[in-house]
């Protein structure tokens, strides 16, 4: 293989039949200073391609999906040459021939400001499991609090959590009938007995736990999509500071970080000091959703599976109609109610934003218009939401009622094929 030198690197950036392939980890890709870097993110143009993936039985699946053409010559880098070997290592058995290393990315690309680099916006609101290791001593301090989310399942929190957190049930924030916001007052009371105020720092995570529809609740075994549906809401009702555990409790225990089985008591305060919602802006209800079908500045966004979107499916135990709202963009979701591979990678970490990007542009989901997320209840919907928030999306909502309420609506449209 040849070994590239920083200029030869530079004269070939952005050639089509060049790819730079960054393997480090996904968080060091997004932005985080994981190695002492002089600027965070990545090669400008570069794919994410982490070492650690390498272990997986599924390395053939995720070079697919990341449409590596073979042909292409690639450029790795990356933190040690050992890691950048490892990759090199798997693709060659994976039949990529034409691969070059670059081994000065740290020592002189990051060290020179010309040299183009990129990263995710709003990279700090999505944390590695190493960082929240470094800030440990911080948590439940009266500034930080670290939440493990789950729906109606203290036996997620209890079997092991991350020390110092505290248990959140879904059900806290959201309606077990109708699965919308609870309301300002509810929530006001919810977010006090956590102990959570405007200014406190929240920091969510949850367990994913293979959940399937057939289970009585499969959203007990789907934590970290209810991690990220506490995000929007607990941003909704006005806490400044929200961030997601990049992968949920997966990535700390992928880092061999310990566990506790202790039941970490709330603190709970008197006043939330700020006025609920603090954003209502965030959510959309079904008026507002049937304004955004007729705006063409608008797009109303529909997360699902694509069983559920062309209607062979409702995709929950508890919903009978099929369908899908007419007028929705369709931006995929992952293959039933309660997994998202589209947005996430095999090891839970949120995908690639580039890909996500290229995804929501091909159907026209671009940061200039105002996009709402919808799926069936607003769990999916949430982590959609949470992903164009990191990438730097402002004028972003959840359409709180999805199919559930507008599918019991009889004179509310329904396409069914």
């Amino acid at each position: 293989m040849d070994t590239l030198s920083t200029p030869q690197v530079s004269a070939l950036l952005g050639r089509a039949d060049v790819e730079l392939i960054d393997v480090r980890s996904v968080d060091a890709y997004n932005g985080w200073r994981l190695q002492h870097e002089a600027r965070g993110g990545h090669i400008r143009g570069a794919r994410s391609l982490p070492c650690k993936w390498t272990r997986y039985i599924d390395w053939p699946d995720i070079l697919r999906e990341k449409r590596i053409d073979p042909q292409s010559y690639l450029i790795l880098y990356g933190n040690s040459d050992d890691q950048v070997g490892m990759v090199a290592n798997r693709l060659k058995r994976a039949g990529y021939s034409n691969l070059a290393l670059y081994n000065s990315f740290i020592s002189q690309w990051c060290q020179d400001p010309s040299k183009p680099m990129q990263k995710l916006s709003r990279y700090r609101d999505l944390i590695p499991a190493r960082y929240l290791y470094s800030v440990l001593n911080k948590i439940n301090d009266g500034n930080t609090i670290l939440c493990h989310v789950h729906y109606q399942n203290p036996d997620s929190y209890t079997s092991g959590h991350i020390p110092g957190a505290i248990d959140l049930d879904t059900n806290k924030l959201e309606d077990p009938q109708t699965w919308n916001r609870r309301s300002p007052e509810e929530l006001k009371k919810a977010l006090e007995e956590c102990g959570i105020t405007t200014d406190t720092t929240v920091i969510l995570y949850g367990k994913f736990s293979s959940p399937h529809n057939n289970q009585p609740f499969p959203g007990s075994n789907a934590g970290h999509l209810g991690a990220m549906r506490a995000g929007v809401i607990l941003r909704y009702a006005g806490v400044k500071e929200v961030k997601i555990l990049n992968g949920g409790l997966q990535a700390w225990i992928d880092e061999s970080y310990a566990l506790s089985t202790e039941w970490v008591k709330k603190k709970p305060v008197t006043e939330f000091r700020a006025p609920i919602p603090l954003h209502p802006e965030y959510f959309t209800n079904i008026d507002k959703a049937k304004g955004i079908l007729k705006d063409p500045l608008c797009n109303l966004v529909c997360v699902r599976s694509r069983k559920e979107y062309k209607g062979e499916v409702s995709g929950y135990n508890y919903i009978n109609k099929k369908g899908r709202i007419p007028g929705a963009v369709f931006a995929e979701g992952g293959s039933d109610a309660y997994h998202m591979e589209n947005y996430r990678n095999v090891d839970h970490t949120t995908k690639e934003y580039h890909q996500i990007e290229t995804m929501w542009n091909n159907v026209g989901i671009t940061p200039d218009k105002h996009n709402s997320f919808y799926c069936g209840t607003g769990w999916r919907a949430s982590e959609a939401f949470m992903n164009a928030w990191f990438m730097g999306y402002h004028n972003i909502s959840v359409f709180d009622g999805g199919w559930f309420e507008w599918s019991n609506d009889p004179t509310n449209p329904v396409i069914t094929k």
